[in-house]
């Protein structure tokens, strides 16, 4: 058989194998010698092993939705009804999926959605995702629930791009402090999360009375902050001063509780167990996390608080859409928190059409919740995303190989993108619209 239709060697345009190709190539090449991928290529599979790695708790937490499920399954039905119609006889040997956000060009158009308590599923948590992240040259949004602080996660992620993710405090000093605390870790951007004033209704948590924050889990951008550490200590001393004493029930699950609370909290084991400060540097995040108040007005003040570029999160309405390009922030993030929070809510993809047309890239638009294959990132920038983040498909690679395990989810989902946008007659992730689908 020919080389090529004319007896010609191919071009060295098409010897060039962009990612897509290279990652083809590498798991086949491995298949020769025998040796199958330890992180599945897709993500059925990939779901059921990690569901068998990890604890009934952890699993509850990470995979678990809203009320029935109903909006984790409305954010995949939506993306079945759009179709991707591929275009042919167009050169697509060298295609370029880079995209431009707030000044850095990024390898791909895939940021590493900030997930809490990834404790819960690996070890080395937060260190091994920023490690995964920075390996592959994308953003990691780093999480305000993490079990390491963002200091450790961005020593191991070196000049790699990395963003804040805001949980915005009951009390405003914590605010400023993790505001400050981002910049000097040379976060890109801050991501103000608006979804969570409230914790949504988690059945599978709730019938395992799991929350892994009350264990002293996911709190460690809190533990490392000294601002927060005095808010405890005066929390303590107003508690004296008081008079109240400690009246909690002495059982077998509150011993376990107290002694993971004392593992986890810095410095020596035994003196933790002997100290107040741990356990109620736990009652105080539950107590000032998030602020059920907060308003639009609120927002206004992040000009004076930080110079970093501004995302707000959650954003599934249009007039809300419109308010935020009022006040003057730089990115919406698109999401219903992967279906954690509302049951019954909209499906994102079904909220990003709308909210499009309203930002008009006027800001930087990013979409959430229910990416899970290569052909979703491209359905999500067609209907008008810059980017899309990542979530429970890299956690579930974390768990099945650490850090090499985040990383490979994340590239074979950047692979199939890359080929995806080819296959479709495309060269460029700019190259994308509305018109490279259909919904029939």
């Amino acid at each position: 058989m020919n080389a090529s239709p004319t007896n010609e060697p191919a071009t060295d345009k098409d010897q060039e194998p962009g990612p897509g190709r290279a990652r083809q190539n590498a798991i086949y090449r491995a298949g020769v010698l025998g040796r199958t991928p330890i992180v599945p290529t897709d993500f059925a599979t990939l779901e059921r092993r990690a569901r068998r790695r990890m604890s009934a708790k952890a699993w509850a937490y990470t995979a678990g939705g809203a009320g029935d499920g109903s909006t984790m399954r409305a954010n995949r039905e939506a993306f079945e009804r759009w179709k991707i119609v591929p275009r042919v006889l167009r050169d697509v040997s060298r295609r370029d999926i880079s995209v431009e956000l707030f000044g850095r060009r990024i390898p791909a158009p895939v940021l590493l959605a900030p997930l809490g308590a990834s404790d819960l599923v690996h070890p080395e948590a937060d260190r091994a995702i920023a490690r995964a992240a920075a390996d592959l040259g994308v953003p990691y949004i780093l999480s305000n629930q993490a079990g390491v602080p963002m200091e450790e996660c961005a020593a191991a992620m070196g000049s790699a791009p990395r963003w804040f993710q805001l949980y915005w405090s009951k009390d405003d000093r914590l605010v400023d402090s993790l505001l400050e605390r981002a910049k000097n870790i040379g976060a890109e951007a801050v991501v103000v999360t608006l979804d969570t004033q409230l914790l949504g209704w988690r059945p599978l948590d709730l019938n395992l009375g799991s929350l892994p924050f009350s264990q002293g889990q996911g709190i460690a951008q809190y533990t490392a902050d000294h601002t927060f550490l005095q808010i405890v200590r005066e929390r303590l001393a107003a508690a004296r001063a008081a008079g109240i004493k400690d009246t909690a029930d002495v059982t077998l699950g509150s011993i376990r509780t107290l002694v993971n609370i004392s593992r986890r909290f810095p410095g020596r084991f035994l003196d933790n167990l002997r100290s107040p400060v741990p356990r109620a540097a736990v009652e105080t995040f539950l107590d000032i996390y998030s602020r059920p108040s907060l308003t639009w007005q609120d927002l206004i003040t992040l000009r004076n608080r930080t110079d970093l570029p501004v995302v707000l999160k959650g954003v599934l309405h249009p007039d809300d859409a419109r308010r935020a390009l009022d006040i003057g922030v730089d990115g919406i993030m698109v999401s219903n928190h992967g279906g954690r929070q509302v049951g019954g809510s909209i499906a994102s993809l079904d909220a990003l059409a709308d909210i499009a047309g309203v930002v008009g890239g006027k800001a930087t638009l990013l979409f959430d919740s229910g990416i899970r294959t290569g052909a979703d990132i491209f359905k999500a920038l067609a209907l008008g995303a810059d980017a899309v983040t990542v979530g429970r498909p890299y956690l579930y690679g974390l768990a099945l190989n650490g850090a090499q395990g985040a990383r490979d989810t994340v590239a074979n989902l950047i692979a199939e993108f890359d080929l995806t946008l080819g296959l479709a007659g495309h060269v460029s992730a700019r190259e994308i619209t509305v018109e490279s689908l259909s919904s029939r």
